[in-house]
């Protein structure tokens, strides 16, 4: 429809036993997978209700996540329906499962210590993207009483070791979720949060455009070129500067439409 948002999802994501998601209301209990002839099963599920890609939520051993033999085969099973894999993880030993699954993209990082060297490498040397959502992580560590320094620290070396960094929030009104994170608005502290990570201002404006973009596999969008969706957004000052000029927006459009935020007259 012109004018109007495109929805991609994952469907139900592939859960274990004991951990958060686990516990969350509404979660159907068909997420729940414990084996690899299991994962392999969710994802053909997931294929026929016609998802855009595949998600799996690892958890540091013990904690109640699928195991690494299961991860691995929800990755593989989604790349022989030629889909990709987003893999949650917040946790040091769920981050190393999650690298190690082989997934495309990692999303979050740790909050409870550094990320290890050689999953960082390891993680580069695959090509695998990070989405450390760090709105998220600073609303999780604000909870406990701790600044988000752990996790914009982590950011910081998966940025020095080269690996490639997208802006995502977890943005949600999920009922169970560690930290609400609200839609739109949220995006703009993802980017500054960004800066505190090292990340120059173009880098981070091409990792909330271009690079998920191509990432995503969305030829038709991310950038101002001819023949793709006009998705433009005019602000005042200069975001390639200073990303906090982002925040003072003039006019959006969306598919070349111009769009009116809601509240707005």
């Amino acid at each position: 429809m012109p004018g109007a948002a495109d929805f991609r999802t994952p469907g139900a994501p592939a859960i274990g036993p004991g951990g958060n998601h686990a516990r969350m209301p509404g979660m159907p209990p068909e997420a729940i997978v414990t084996t690899p002839a299991e994962a392999r099963a969710h994802v053909e599920a997931r294929v026929a209700e016609g998802v855009d890609y595949i998600k799996g939520v690892a958890e540091a051993p013990g904690d109640g996540g699928p195991s690494a033999e299961t991860l691995q085969a929800l990755v593989a099973a989604a790349r022989e329906h030629r889909l990709k894999t987003v893999v949650h993880a917040a946790t040091v030993g769920a981050y190393m499962l999650a690298v190690d699954s082989g997934a495309e993209f990692v999303t979050h990082v740790p909050v409870n210590g550094p990320i290890p060297d050689e999953t960082i490498a390891k993680m580069r040397s695959a090509g695998q993207t990070a989405i450390p959502t760090l709105t998220m992580m600073e609303g999780v560590l604000a909870h406990r009483g701790a600044p988000a320094t752990v996790a914009v620290d982590n950011v910081a070396a998966l940025h020095r070791a080269g690996v490639e960094i997208l802006a995502g929030t977890d943005a949600n009104a999920q009922p169970g979720a560690p930290f609400l994170v609200p839609h739109g608005e949220s995006l703009h502290r993802e980017l500054e949060l960004l800066t505190k990570a090292g990340l120059g201002a173009v880098e981070i404006l091409r990792a909330a455009t271009v690079l998920p973009a191509r990432a995503f596999g969305l030829t038709d969008r991310g950038a101002v070129a001819p023949g793709l969706r006009a998705d433009l957004v005019l602000v005042d000052g200069d975001p390639a500067a200073d990303v906090t000029a982002a925040r003072a927006i003039r006019q959006v459009w969306c598919a070349g439409r111009p769009v009116t935020p809601e509240g707005d007259s």
